[in-house]
């Protein structure tokens, strides 16, 4: 179980500029970027090539290979099939692509989507790839989220390949007894196992909060970590919002 929440397959370790920094400095830094890239004009096309330079620059700080970025980027399939849909059902005048007529408010709110959500995902697995996860509940906690809502978030992530594991076993008990699921007539028996690990996790938790209020637990959890961060820190963590917010003022005032 002690392996189960002390790194994630996003993490890449490294010991990089972007690595040593406190983990609520890189939260603002990936907020105030966020805000600038969704709020720019998706007619301004330079500024989503400069949003990119910037990525482009903190993956090479922090050493992350291309590759590694561009696996995790699956998340963003949706997305995109969402966004190359958008072209031929939006309604509006109409343009010429490649022998196909789709409308151009379309086209743009595909572009729209597309680069923002891209840009938005790259900064997010970045963010992952040079941040362990107890450090990002390290900098929640110290950005003020209310303690029950990093403790809840905690706790997922502590249990996460727990509750994984236990359906590992549950799947493993019923293909010995010859289960294999064809079609929805075994999925009565699914239900029953989804039911059973439902209650199974809900006891697990009571024991194990019995176990933290019998060991002094008041509704707050001990600091394993205190990651302070310094004014150069901040400086640093600054550089990338700062640079995002001057494309974002080129773009709207320029």
């Amino acid at each position: 179980m002690s392996g189960s929440h002390t790194g994630h397959r996003l993490y890449r370790p490294g010991d990089s500029p972007v690595h040593r920094l406190p983990p609520q400095c890189k939260l603002v830094a990936l907020v105030g970027f966020v805000l600038a890239t969704v709020s720019t004009p998706r007619e301004t096309y330079w500024a989503f090539g400069a949003y990119t330079a910037l990525l482009v620059a903190v993956a090479a700080i922090a050493r992350i290979p291309a590759g590694f970025v561009l696996r995790r980027m699956l998340v963003e399939t949706p997305f995109v099939a969402f966004a190359l849909l958008l072209p031929f059902v939006a309604s509006g005048p109409t343009v010429d692509v490649l022998g196909l007529a789709v409308s151009h408010d379309g086209l743009l709110g595909a572009w729209n989507v597309l680069i923002k959500g891209t840009l938005g995902v790259v900064a997010g697995v970045l963010l992952a790839a040079t941040t362990e996860l107890r450090e990002l509940l390290i900098g929640l906690q110290k950005l003020r989220m209310p303690p029950l809502l990093v403790q809840i978030m905690s706790f997922m992530l502590r249990y996460a390949g727990v509750i994984t594991a236990e359906m590992g076993r549950m799947r493993i008990a019923r293909e010995s007894r010859g289960f294999v699921a064809r079609d929805l007539r075994q999925a009565p028996a699914v239900a029953k196992s989804a039911g059973a690990l439902f209650i199974r996790s809900y006891e697990r938790g009571e024991r194990v909060h019995l176990a933290m209020l019998s060991r002094g637990y008041t509704g707050t959890m001990p600091v394993i970590l205190d990651a302070r961060a310094g004014g150069a820190q901040w400086a640093v963590a600054a550089i990338l919002p700062v640079a995002a917010g001057s494309v974002w003022a080129a773009a709207l005032f320029g």
